[in-house]
C-alpha cells in the first residue's frame, strides 16, 4: 500500500428519493441498497466500500431526511443526524431545480452545525434540457451552505460520477486501508436478502401499504449442494393490507417471492429456494419493541 493511500467515511444526505441509494450503488458497482420510486425507503444507514489505487471510500447510505409522523421515522432521521457527526466528508444530492423548499432548507440548517466538508451534488442532470438549467441550480443553492465543492451528476446515466470520486478523494486524510479490496458491503447477508424482498414488496404492491411493511428473515441455510433455504415474513400493520399482500390466490405474494428470489440467487451466486410468509402486527412503527424485533433499533 502507498503512502499516499487515502481512506475515509463519505455520507450521502438529502431528502427522500432524490438518488442517494441509486448513486451508491452504481459507484460500487454493485446492487446493495434498494431503489424504489416511492420516498423512504432506506430505513438503516448502509455501508458500502469503494477501492482502487488511490484509496478507499466507505459510503454511508443514510435514509432521507424527512419529517417524522411516527417512531420509524424519528429512527430514521436521527440515523440520518448521527452518521454527519462521523464522517470525514457529506456528499448533499439535490434535484436539478432552482426551487429550494423547506425539506432542502431544513439540510441546510443540519449541515450549517458541522464542520464536516459538504460537497453539493446535483444528481438526475439527464432530467434536464440545457445547462443553463444546472448553472441556475448551482446559483440557487451556492448562498445556503459553504460548499467545498459543487458538482453536477447522473447517477443513472453515469455522468460526471468520476469527477465527484475526484473530489471525496480530495478530501479524504491519508490512512489506513479499513477493508479487503473485495469488500463492497458491511451488511450481512440476511439483513440485504430482507431489503431485496422489501425492494419488489414497494414496487409492487399499492401506494398506501408499503410504508407500513417490514422484513424478517426467520432463517437461512445452505444445503450440502449448496442451495440456499430462506424462510421470510413480510410484517404488515392491518388485515386488510395482508389480504392485498398476499393477493387473489396468492398471486402477488408469488410476483414478490419470485423477483426477489431472482436478485437474491444473483448476489449469492446460488440457487434459492425463498418461502414468504405474511404477518399482521398492527402500528408497529410505532413500537419499540417491534422496531428493535425488526431491526430499527436507537442507536445508542
Amino acid at each position: 500500500m502507498n503512502d499516499d493511500f487515502k481512506s475515509g467515511f463519505v455520507a450521502l444526505v438529502g431528502r427522500p428519493n432524490v438518488g442517494k441509494s441509486t448513486l451508491m450503488n452504481h459507484l460500487i458497482g454493485q446492487k446493495i441498497a434498494i431503489t424504489s420510486e416511492k420516498p423512504q425507503t432506506t430505513r438503516n444507514r448502509i455501508q458500502t466500500v469503494y477501492t482502487d489505487g488511490r484509496g478507499q471510500i466507505i459510503f454511508l447510505d443514510t435514509p432521507g431526511i424527512h419529517k417524522a409522523k411516527n417512531k420509524l421515522g424519528e429512527y430514521m432521521v436521527n440515523v440520518a443526524e448521527g452518521t454527519l457527526k462521523e464522517v470525514d466528508v457529506i456528499l448533499w444530492l439535490v434535484e436539478p431545480s432552482t426551487f429550494v423548499g423547506a425539506g432542502e432548507r431544513h439540510i441546510a440548517e443540519i449541515l450549517g452545525k458541522v464542520k464536516t466538508p459538504v460537497i453539493l451534488v446535483i444528481n438526475k442532470i439527464d432530467t434536464v434540457k440545457n445547462q443553463e438549467q444546472i448553472l441556475s441550480c448551482m446559483e440557487a443553492y451556492k448562498n445556503f451552505c459553504d460548499f467545498a465543492q459543487i458538482v453536477p451528476v447522473s447517477a443513472l446515466k453515469d455522468k460526471n460520477t468520476e469527477k465527484m470520486t475526484e473530489m471525496i478523494f480530495q478530501y479524504l486524510p491519508c490512512g489506513p486501508q479499513y477493508y479487503d479490496e473485495d469488500t463492497v458491503t458491511d451488511q450481512p447477508m440476511r439483513q440485504i436478502a430482507a431489503e431485496l424482498i422489501r425492494e419488489k414488496a414497494l414496487r409492487l404492491l399499492d401506494e398506501e401499504i408499503p410504508h407500513g411493511i417490514a422484513v424478517t428473515i426467520e432463517s437461512m441455510t445452505e444445503r450440502k449442494n449448496g442451495m440456499f433455504d430462506i424462510e421470510a415474513n413480510i410484517v404488515c400493520e392491518r388485515e386488510s393490507h395482508k389480504g392485498i399482500i398476499i393477493g387473489k390466490g396468492g398471486s402477488m405474494l408469488k410476483r414478490i417471492g419470485t423477483a426477489a428470489r431472482r436478485e437474491i440467487e444473483n448476489l449469492m451466486g446460488a440457487r434459492v429456494n425463498l418461502q414468504l410468509w405474511v404477518k399482521v402486527r398492527r402500528e408497529w412503527r410505532d413500537s419499540e419493541l417491534y422496531m428493535k424485533n425488526y431491526g430499527y433499533s436507537p442507536r445508542q
